[in-house]
């Protein structure tokens, strides 16, 4: 049971309360630190980075929607990734289904010795490529199927041809039933299975079209026995453990029992990688609640999600993951085609900009850009002007004042303080919002109420910092563990009056979660107004 107690001020003239929250047991973030480098927190400048236009205190002005950028080719050149991170991007993607891990240890490399040089806060995800099923080699340059044709895909290694085709995984033909779907190229070809025996599967074409060597296969309608994690994606796991990636994104999920694979192998290295599972497959939407409860983030991939389900269902799917994961604290990030024209544009479509702004609506806590980075011909002006829909979208307040009940998903003291936070704060007016945190628990679980401040996160992990970049309306910094609440308040006050959040007089309110400075079980809200007296 949490028992809230406010008091009387301290002192009238340092105009500070305190209000108290204690319980029976500790739940989330501890805090242990005291400030690096003398006074000075290593800071969030991605905040100035991505931030257009005024400092006046309003949602415009400060960090709300994140931006997740694909590095590839067309943005991995030093001369193209340094003003990338500059205009904005917040979590950088890693796609292990390209490129090999040489090439992406460059990349990591110059991310984070432009984000030091520049003082950024730049997570970095990687993205298992998992077990894509595609075609073997086809003759020629591609063969052209007719509706009403038949098509054999056999379990032997063939050449392909305009009658028979074969797959890099045979071994998933067993799973495919009479009257199942048989997608290509991402379903732009598409074919209904009329019989199953042991040589492989008889099909029938409903959509022609031209069948080229190792296009994807999708297979909407059938419950594929197939690990969700490749020897590959094994490989590529311990590359990133080995480099210190933020995330990791698993393909492929269909149930919770996915993650909680990746998540027994990265524990058994005895890191912290958080969990990005990717929502692409109908499984997936059917086991959605434990599949957030498993996972650290989510991931809609719209893209193949519009192949293995109906494409005009996506759209309320989306929705409901960015509810179920607000309700449960979970960051959603919303991802695939979202600018695509600026792939060879300078500009965005009009139904791509209210894409983007649609889904912050919705609740994302990010928007990812993929081939518009990575191979795209604009990317430093996707990321711009992504970031321009977002500062635009985060002032319609609708989206944020739905508010989501305390105890509904997230529970224990840490949420009820994060809750009791978002109270405070709106009735007291305040500016801003700081808090310490540890682990980051808090600042996920008050992210999630989309409150009307900016949120300040103070964290002695610098690996918890990066990750922080993701959270919805999050910016944080890196301190050590400060003596006395007095001095946290002091730290807050230098970043807060920096960055341009509050100036004196200003109302601040700032939270500690279950045992920060080492105070048992107690979670604490203090007020106070920056730059007051302190003996």
């Amino acid at each position: 049971m949490i028992r809230l107690a406010v008091g009387l001020p301290i002192d009238d003239n340092k105009h500070e309360w305190i209000v108290d929250a204690s319980a029976a047991r500790v739940f989330g973030d501890t805090m242990t630190a005291e400030f690096k480098d003398g006074d000075t927190p290593v800071q969030d400048a991605s905040t100035r980075a991505s931030n257009v236009g005024s400092r006046a205190r309003g949602r415009a002005s400060w960090l709300g929607t994140k931006v997740v950028a694909t590095i590839g080719p067309g943005s991995s050149s030093p001369q193209v990734l340094e003003p990338l991170l500059l205009s904005g991007v917040h979590v950088v993607r890693i796609n292990f289904s390209h490129g090999t891990l040489e090439d992406h240890k460059v990349v990591v490399d110059r991310v984070r010795a432009i984000a030091a040089s520049h003082q950024l806060t730049v997570a970095i995800m990687g993205d298992l490529c998992g077990p894509k099923i595609r075609l073997g080699p086809v003759e020629h340059d591609g063969v052209e199927i007719e509706a009403g044709s038949t098509l054999r895909i056999v379990t032997d290694e063939v050449e392909g041809n305009a009658s028979r085709v074969s797959t890099n995984q045979p071994d998933v033909l067993k799973d495919i039933q009479v009257g199942h779907r048989v997608l290509i190229d991402d379903g732009m070809i598409r074919f209904v299975v009329t019989e199953s025996n042991e040589d492989g599967l008889v099909c029938e074409c409903q959509v022609g079209g031209t069948i080229r060597s190792r296009k994807g296969v999708n297979l909407p309608d059938s419950d594929l026995q197939i690990d969700a994690l490749t020897e590959k994606d094994i490989v590529d796991l311990k590359w990133a453990i080995t480099n210190d990636l933020d995330y990791l994104a698993i393909s492929f999920v269909r149930t919770a029992a996915d993650v909680q694979q990746l998540r027994k192998l990265i524990e058994a290295e005895a890191v912290e990688v958080h969990i990005v599972s990717k929502i692409e497959t109908p499984q997936a939407v059917r086991d959605i609640d434990n599949i957030i409860e498993a996972s650290d983030a989510i991931l809609v991939a719209r893209g193949d999600l519009g192949v293995e389900m109906d494409i005009v269902h996506v759209p309320r799917v989306q929705k409901e993951i960015c509810a179920r994961c607000r309700r449960y604290g979970t960051p959603v990030i919303i991802a695939t085609q979202m600018l695509q024209t600026m792939v060879t544009e300078a500009i965005p479509t009009r139904a791509e900009v209210s894409d983007v702004a649609n889904a912050i609506v919705d609740g994302a806590d990010a928007v990812m850009l993929s081939a518009e980075t990575a191979v795209g011909e604009h990317p430093v002006a996707a990321v711009e002007i992504m970031n321009r829909i977002a500062a635009e979208a985060d002032r319609y307040g609708d989206h944020l004042s739905r508010a989501v009940v305390a105890n509904e998903f997230c529970r224990g003291v840490t949420a009820a303080v994060a809750h009791s936070i978002q109270s405070v704060a709106e009735h007291v007016d305040a500016v801003a919002v700081a808090i310490w945190t540890e682990k980051g628990v808090l600042a996920r679980l008050l992210s999630r109420h989309r409150i009307d401040q900016p949120i300040l996160a103070l964290t002695p992990s610098d690996a918890v910092r990066r990750r922080l970049a993701l959270y919805y309306g999050v910016t944080s910094a890196t301190v050590h563990k400060p003596q006395e609440t007095r001095e946290c308040l002091q730290k807050a006050d230098d970043v807060l009056a920096r960055e341009g959040w509050a100036k004196i007089g200003d109302p601040i309110v700032m939270g500690f979660g279950p045992a920060s400075m080492e105070w048992g079980d107690t979670g604490s809200i203090t007020i106070h107004r920056l730059g007051a007296r302190r003996p």
